[in-house]
């Protein structure tokens, strides 16, 4: 799952104004649903009229055929590949097919006693396309919208996970170039020796460069931050962290420890990055009085 260069520069410019970006992400989560809901009812429509004559299980014979990828036979039984192989320590395709069948089953039973249970519930969810239309029965509409909410579920999880790793060097690129900081001065990989097998360079986002000193920057785009948040930042002897939001702890405990820190959303937000690059001694251009020419020119280079 990606997120978009659209969606990634429009988080950054609601940063850099100190304004909360998690409606890109929103939106991002709404458009992925709806074209898969949308996908999806076409696909049960197909479905549907090719098992007209069968009066077993036809939304199990489609939708957990063994042919199908491992994600979507998970996704249609209910679960997702994320929660079976956290159970099971293993989403090989054969334990996939196997976990989703008996989930279906036990989903199926209890929908089914549900149904038994609620005599005065009546539901018919009746789908068109193409001229062609077919109707849910209620244990049938509920399975189908069990599993768009467990679609709509792995998209939230799935592309809040990705905003943040794909916005967080960026984000880092775009405060340098505001900046003018030197391409020579500034690296997503440590420069000039041999990465060990056990170094947390897979944990750091971004290198601020001043001659041979090469300092570890953090960026965490998370809400009001809490103690761990340091503490992590710490254990991997960041020099810089940058946040959306730090508690006062948060900067006590950084304060404390002479790391530089950027708190997005507060008054002057990013442009505390100016103090940082001074107090490591990176050499940098003042801020332009209108940052909007710049960060179309920085964003064009960053995201080629």
């Amino acid at each position: 799952m990606t997120i978009t260069e659209q969606v990634a520069k429009n988080i950054i410019k609601k940063l850099l104004k100190g304004e909360d970006y998690r409606i890109e992400v929103v939106t991002l989560i709404n458009a992925e649903f709806l074209q898969f809901a949308v996908d999806f009812f076409k696909k049960i429509v197909d479905a549907k009229l090719k098992n007209k004559g069968i009066t077993a299980d036809w939304y199990k014979k489609e939708f957990l055929n063994p042919d199908l990828p491992a994600r979507d036979i998970a996704i249609n039984s209910g679960l997702n590949e994320k929660t079976i192989h956290n159970m099971f320590n293993s989403s090989t395709k054969e334990i996939v097919i196997d976990v989703s069948n008996e989930h279906y089953d036990t989903l199926y039973e209890a929908i089914k006693n549900l149904v038994d249970t609620e005599h005065d519930l009546e539901l018919t969810l009746t789908i068109k396309f193409k001229g062609v239309s077919v109707d849910l029965n209620v244990s049938e509409s509920l399975i189908v919208i069990n599993t768009l909410a467990v679609k709509r579920a792995a998209l939230r999880g799935g592309l809040w996970s990705t905003a943040g790793k794909r916005v967080e060097k960026p984000l880092m690129q775009t405060l340098c170039k505001l900046y003018g900081v030197s391409d020579s001065n500034y690296s997503l990989k440590i420069k000039g020796k041999e990465i060990e097998e056990d170094n947390f360079e897979r944990e750091i986002d971004f290198y601020l460069v001043e001659n041979k000193n090469q300092h570890k920057c953090e960026v965490k785009l998370m809400g009001r931050g809490n103690p761990e948040s340091a503490d992590a930042v710490i254990a991997r002897d960041s020099k810089v962290f940058v946040a959306d939001k730090l508690s006062d702890t948060n900067k006590k405990q950084l304060n404390s420890r002479k790391i530089e820190w950027v708190e997005l959303r507060s008054a002057g937000g990013f442009k505390r990055f100016e103090t940082v690059l001074d107090h490591l001694k990176i050499p940098h251009e003042e801020l332009p009085e209108n940052i909007d020419k710049k960060l179309e020119i920085a964003f064009k280079e960053i995201f080629k």
